[in-house]
């Protein structure tokens, strides 16, 4: 009768808990559908990372169980009650993961980061459970065999075809026990890419050089600003600090007068996660190489490269390493006579150096001085964030025939108070098109660099939905009511980044797997627009003095665009290098590698020069190690700038120049428009009439062309 009781306690006990977590799910915010004005909207101002948790494991059930509908449905398996139930499924779980990736990029914390850990295995079971589902993956197999001898529309075929590959390239084919390894290795991959992640966030975050008064020569007045209020956000009042981002630490280096100090910054930026601590990634690569080998090995891979670039525009890795290899002597021969003209500079202000790589930024700064009569400062007073808002926003009007207009303030729910919001419509119609997040400054627990994402993507599949699309960037915040002024660099990079929100905007796909890329091609389009940054239009209209409200001078333009091939050495080898360095990495036998003497012993027999590193060092190289989407796929930046030059020059001899209107046309048709509903290459024949030449990326970047 005791053990009864008992029994019938728990029993009760269970059933009460059972019913609150059901009850707290379904109240669970990150769950809700979006409500409110332009077709809902997630509600970033009510999330908490204690919903997080829940959240996910609520919504992997629930899209589970959709998927386990598919699979057991015991009609004959068809393009609409699998390929389009597919598409349907998983809408809970794509609004959750909104929520995921703002805490995940953009609002991190030591409470989230205990969460993404314990996440990380879970969603790799999660799609595991999927991709090795036998009853789903017969289905799909079943629609695509039909297909071959039976087609279906266009971007239909296109949907089974993308849909086959995916299963098939992550092991829906193998027998049992090698799917069990298969998706064991996924999940410690998963749990390793986010400690990678993490490891160097948190090398950004205490890794922090505090300057006086007096080690502030040459620093221009913006950044000094910046670095006091910084510093006095970490209780440090009276002090200046240079964070350990690349925002902070490159225009450190290139004005600062202390050459110890540019040692000390240099040297904490690029030895992120590479400090021989217990944050320190080299280990965390070398397993990550072991696994990834391992589970292509599986699919009958002989390495990660060959499996990853089948279906990209390379199509294997000789092919890629084959366009790195035509670049990399005359980029590093120009880095030769960078370094000469630099050096020449520094002996003749008597400096006694010999140019090491926290002087090249400096240096050369000094030789665009004295070669060009071009002074980064000069041209920064002229570049002010908010009128490049406003100049992005006019080129997409003139390309695209998009208006954006601010939200009323309170109207659309921002996670930071930082965030701004826009609505894009089409200019003529007055259709709305979507909405535009600008998350634009640096803060601590947002990660480094400067990224475009999605919320909501475009589709007519079930209705026609709108695009949430957002631009993210690390820009240090000026002091109030001042202007934020940013290099041209980083002026290119917003362009750039905005690039891939108007692809995003311009989509016209009716199936939601259409919205996905092909990665040495997505970067293309928002490569290509970078070049509108410096067309006149852009020029006369927007790139005017924060104090004066005057447009650039003629004059200083002209320089600007002499002094356009400037510094490729630099900016092309350090690139390279790290594509070189992932493709090489992933083409070793990952057996006892060490990491750190791999990445000295590889650059030497590239002879990389010694007056720069990589952009980014393999111990931080969070496009290659913390996922999969950049792994043997850096080497795209390239790829896609060769169609990058080759489509300017074909805007450039166009008569209208880069606001053509036919070839504007054009370009939405055929390069933005499909997103992946057609094959790149085919796409890029369609707008440009042939395939594109690696001579125009020599001449774009300066570089002889070799005949």
């Amino acid at each position: 009768m005791k053990t009864s009781n008992a029994y019938n306690a728990l029993f009760i006990f269970l059933v009460l808990f059972t019913f609150s977590c059901t009850s707290e799910l379904g109240q669970n915010k990150l769950l809700k559908p979006w409500t409110g004005p332009y077709m809902g909207t997630p509600a970033f101002d009510k999330m908490q990372v204690a919903d997080v948790k829940p959240a996910m494991l609520k919504a992997m059930e629930l899209n589970l169980e959709e998927i386990e509908a598919i699979a057991s449905n015991p009609e004959a398996p068809n393009f609409e009650n699998t390929i389009e139930a597919m598409e349907r499924s998983g809408k809970v779980l794509d609004r959750a993961f909104a929520y995921y990736g703002i805490f995940s990029s953009n609002m991190s914390s030591p409470e989230f980061r205990g969460v993404q850990t314990e996440l990380a295995p879970l969603f790799s079971e999660f799609q595991s459970k999927i991709t090795q589902n036998k009853q789903l993956f017969k289905r799909i197999k079943a629609v695509y065999e039909a297909s071959k001898t039976k087609p279906l529309e266009a971007d239909q075929q296109r949907v089974v075809e993308l849909t086959y590959q995916s299963f098939a390239m992550n092991g829906a084919d193998l027998d049992d026990e090698k799917k069990k390894r298969y998706a064991a290795i996924n999940k410690e991959l998963s749990s390793l890419y986010t400690k990678f992640s993490n490891n160097i966030l948190h090398d950004e975050e205490n890794y922090v050089t505090y300057l006086t008064e007096n080690q502030l020569g040459g620093l221009p007045d913006d950044f000094v600003k910046s670095a006091a209020r910084i510093a006095e956000g970490k209780d440090r009042a009276g002090a200046y600090a240079v964070t350990n981002t690349r925002s902070s630490m490159d225009p450190f280096l290139t004005y600062s007068t202390e050459r110890d100090l540019r040692k000390q910054v240099w040297t904490n930026y690029y030895a992120r996660a590479d400090n021989g601590d217990a944050y320190d990634n080299k280990e965390i690569i070398a397993q990550i190489l072991k696994l990834r080998k391992e589970r292509v090995a599986l699919l009958g891979y002989d390495n990660y490269a060959a499996w990853r670039l089948q279906n990209r525009m390379a199509k294997n890795p000789e092919n890629a390493m084959a366009l790195m290899e035509a670049v990399w002597p005359a980029a590093i021969a120009r880095v030769a006579e960078e370094v000469a003209d630099m050096q020449a500079v520094a002996d003749a202000n008597g400096d006694n150096i010999t140019i090491a790589p926290w002087d090249y930024r400096f240096y050369a700064e000094k030789v665009r001085k004295a070669k060009y009569d071009l002074d980064s400062d000069e041209v920064k007073q002229y570049l002010q964030l908010d009128k490049l808002t406003d100049a992005m926003h006019y080129v997409a009007g003139r390309l695209f025939g998009y208006a954006f207009s601010p939200v009323p303030e309170g109207s659309v729910p921002v996670f930071h108070e930082d965030v701004k919001v826009w609505e894009v419509t089409d200019k003529d119609s007055g259709d709305h098109i979507g909405l535009w997040y600008l998350d634009p400054y640096a803060r601590e627990g947002k990660r480094s660099g400067a990224w475009a994402t999605t919320y909501r993507s475009f589709s007519t599949f079930d209705g026609k939905t709108n695009v949430l699309a957002s631009n993210n960037s690390n820009f240090v915040k000026s002091a109030p009511g001042e202007a934020l002024l940013i290099s041209w660099d980083d002026a290119t990079t917003f362009f750039h980044e905005f690039g891939h929100a108007l692809h995003f905007f311009a989509s016209e796909v009716r199936y939601p797997t259409l919205n996905g890329g092909v990665r040495d091609y997505t970067e293309f389009q928002s490569q290509l627009l970078e070049r509108w940054l410096s067309t006149d239009d852009v020029i006369d209209r927007f790139l005017v003095h924060q104090e004066t409200g005057a447009p650039m001078p003629d004059a200083l333009v002209a320089k600007i665009k002499k002094a356009a091939t400037f510094n490729q050495g630099f900016a092309t080898t350090e690139y390279l290098a790290s594509a070189l360095m992932d493709m090489k990495l992933h083409l070793a036998d990952p057996t006892d590698l060490d990491v750190g003497a791999f990445e000295r012993e590889t650059l030497t027999a590239f002879n990389m020069p010694k007056e720069l590193p990589m952009r980014h060092r393999t111990p931080h190289f969070g496009h290659v190690f913390s996922g999969e989407g950049y792994a043997t796929a850096y080497y795209g930046y390239m790829w896609a700038d060769v169609l990058t030059a080759d489509a300017s020059e074909a805007f450039r001899a166009a008569p209208g120049g880069f606001y053509d209107e036919a070839m504007s046309e054009k370009l939405v048709k055929y390069l933005f428009a499909p997103r992946n509903s057609i094959d790149p290459a085919e796409a890029y024949r369609l707008f440009r009439g042939r395939d594109a030449s690696i001579d125009a990326l020599m001449r774009a970047r300066g570089f002889p062309v070799t005949q």
